[in-house]
């Protein structure tokens, strides 16, 4: 009697750890199937090339810590910023919508980006604060229905380009992303991308919307007239 309790149990914990395996597995194809589709899927509307990007009156720039946990300089934020002068200085954008996290007073990413290109360079009237960019979901709508950019260049790393993107082409937004360097090794940072996916393919189908939208705050009209090439 006692063996073929053995038995059955050693049968029962051998099928838990096959269907556990088996539903891991499923789990790590299914994340890789969404992360790929939806690179594919925005693909055609990343730029690398500053001289290749269409011209659009808003750049948005996406917010993260400006250090890391040990204090050390964050180099996607510093890229980012990098990548935000560039874009400026060409010419490719009107003003700078920076959207980020505002949790505390000593936690503010739109000021601390604000203070860092005053540094580069750009003039504080073409710079405009979101602070409540709490997640990308909150940026890139916030930055059409509260800001009114109704066609705006995203600034952030290509990974974080194409999750952006793919909210924005979901809620019908005209936009498109110039991306800033990677930093070298932080391979977590895109590791932990694929979680992020499936939590905005959560999102939308939950119809999940910003944490905070509030009144309208319109950013200034374009000052840049766009070059129309005759036929």
């Amino acid at each position: 009697m006692t063996s073929m309790l053995t038995s059955l149990t050693s049968q029962y914990y051998k099928r838990a750890i096959r269907y556990i395996l088996v539903a891991l597995s499923s789990f790590i194809v299914l994340s890789i199937l969404i992360d790929q589709a939806i690179a594919f899927y925005v693909r055609k509307n990343i730029y690398t090339d500053i001289n290749k990007l269409p011209y659009r009156p808003y750049g948005v720039v996406l917010g993260t810590s400006k250090y890391f946990e040990d204090n050390t300089l964050n180099l996607f934020y510093h890229n980012r910023l990098l990548a935000a002068h560039e874009v400026f200085s060409a010419r490719k954008i009107d003003y700078l919508l920076l959207s980020g996290d505002n949790r505390t007073n000593q936690y503010n990413e739109p000021r601390n980006m604000f203070k860092d290109l005053r540094k580069m360079g750009i003039a504080a009237e073409f710079m405009y604060m979101d602070f409540a960019g709490f997640r990308t979901l909150d940026s890139v709508i916030r930055a059409q229905q509260v800001f009114k950019a109704h066609s705006f260049t995203i600034i952030t790393q290509k990974f974080h380009c194409e999750r952006a993107l793919f909210i924005a082409q979901y809620h019908n937004i005209d936009a498109i992303c110039f991306a800033a360097d990677y930093p070298q090794g932080h391979y977590f940072v895109r590791f932990r991308e694929f979680f992020a996916r499936l939590l905005v393919i959560f999102d939308i189908l939950m119809e999940k919307e910003p944490y905070f939208l509030g009144e309208p705050e319109p950013l200034p009209p374009p000052t840049t007239v766009p070059i129309v090439e005759l036929e």
